[in-house]
């Protein structure tokens, strides 16, 4: 699906923060969405978690910095870092080339995948809405 100028891909699943779900075997793959990489400019630095970690659905566990911005990433799903794109460390600029392919954060082992997935926003109308949302709020900032 494209919307408003972004690219939301059919298979993906997003939360509130902009970043996305992927399932992938008994994995989720995240990462930061073409909306964070647009409205941040070029991202120059990722704290990523550590394999083993435990992440919480919708908590903060690294960041994403650009020359304008600092963001926190959040989980998508609860569960075990199962592995992480230590790529990003020395290329961060990935995220904003490639965020749903090369630019991919971590790989969770979920804990609650089918509830927790549910809680998240399809690339459907009420995406669109959510996207709508965000714009105008980004306009009123200005």
């Amino acid at each position: 699906m494209e919307y408003a100028g972004y690219v939301f891909p059919d298979d993906l699943k997003f939360e509130k923060n902009h970043y996305w779900a992927k399932v992938d075997g008994d994995l989720v793959i995240t990462g930061a969405g073409e909306f964070i990489s647009k409205q941040s400019g070029e991202i120059t630095f990722v704290d990523l978690p550590e394999e083993g970690d435990q992440l919480t659905q919708g908590k903060p566990y690294g960041s994403i910095e650009s020359g304008k911005w600092v963001g926190r990433i959040y989980a998508v799903v609860s569960g075990e870092v199962a592995e992480v794109n230590s790529a990003l460390e020395d290329e961060p600029e990935k995220i904003n080339e490639d965020p749903y392919g090369e630019g991919w954060i971590c790989k969770i082992r979920p804990s609650s995948l089918e509830s927790e997935l549910a809680a998240l926003i399809a690339p459907d109308d009420s995406l669109k809405k959510f996207i709508e949302e965000e714009i105008n709020k980004i306009e009123e900032q200005k």
